[in-house]
Formats: C-alpha cells, structure tokens, sequence
C-alpha cells in the first residue's frame, strides 16, 4: 500500500468512524512512515472551550500510527480495503509531551515512525513515535506502543 502524494480514504482501512475517527486524509505512507491530516471541526467529540484535548490529540497519534502497521495486512493493491479486517489498541503510552491545544478550523499535520515491530500469528506488537504540527509549530511528541491484529 506504499503511496506517496495520492490521497487515500483513511475510513477504508482505520475500524473508527465519527465520531471516533480523528484521521482525514494521509497523503503518505510506506512500510516506516506515514503522514496524515486531520481537520478540527465545531462538532469534534474531543473539544472543550473550542479547544482540541489531550485526549483527542493522543488518539489521532494513534490513528496516524496504526496506518504504518496496519497497511501489511491489506493486499498491496487494495484500495478500498477490502481485503481484510483489523482492531488496534494503544497498549501503552511511553512518552507524550503537549506544548500546545489546536482549536476548532485547525490543520493538524501528524508524522508518525516506525520504531520496532514484533508479528506473531496475525498480531503486531510495536513502537511508535509521533510528531503532531499545526502550521509549521511542534503541538506533540508522543512515543506509543500498539497492538494491531486481524479480526
């Protein structure tokens, strides 16, 4: 699923839909790296004060990462992703630092890096780490292990 500069349709690979879903659009990802977008709307669950919180600002490093794993267990050329079915947990949060809340109308640019992978019988154990912008500013940096298995 190794694209660059085409938009995929997150909603067709991530189990979450609004209003837990907290991925736009990710115009990159290979078999290490993923890039992806998440436009902050009047109605996001994970606002408070017309801030997005922690909370939300956490699950979106989370979506963002589970697109670096979990892309291997769909055909390569499956772009409706149909191919299989997948569930993912956060299993831990190592570190996360949050300088700063986005608001409602934000951009958030999130970059995520595969740092260790561990496969067994359909399932994915690894570590992540995760850089969230807003404009060209350092909103969070997180580090996140998952665990990614087929349905």
């Amino acid at each position: 699923m190794e694209r660059d500069g085409q938009k995929i349709d997150i909603r067709k690979f991530l189990p979450h839909r609004p209003p837990m879903l907290f991925v736009s659009d990710m115009p990159f990802v290979d078999d290490t790296s993923v890039i992806t977008e998440f436009k902050i709307l009047p109605h996001c669950i994970f606002l408070e004060n017309g801030f997005f919180t922690e909370a939300g600002l956490i699950e979106n490093a989370a979506q963002t990462c589970s697109a670096i794993v979990g892309q291997s267990f769909y055909d390569k050329k499956d772009m409706e992703g149909t191919s299989n079915d997948l569930i993912g947990y956060i299993s831990a949060i190592k570190k996360v630092q949050i300088y700063e809340l986005p608001k409602v109308h934000d951009i958030l640019v999130t970059k995520a890096q595969l740092m260790s992978r561990y496969d067994l019988n359909g399932v994915s154990i690894c570590t992540m780490s995760s850089s969230t912008f807003r404009n060209a500013d350092l909103i969070v940096d997180c580090t996140l292990n998952c665990l990614i298995q087929e349905v």
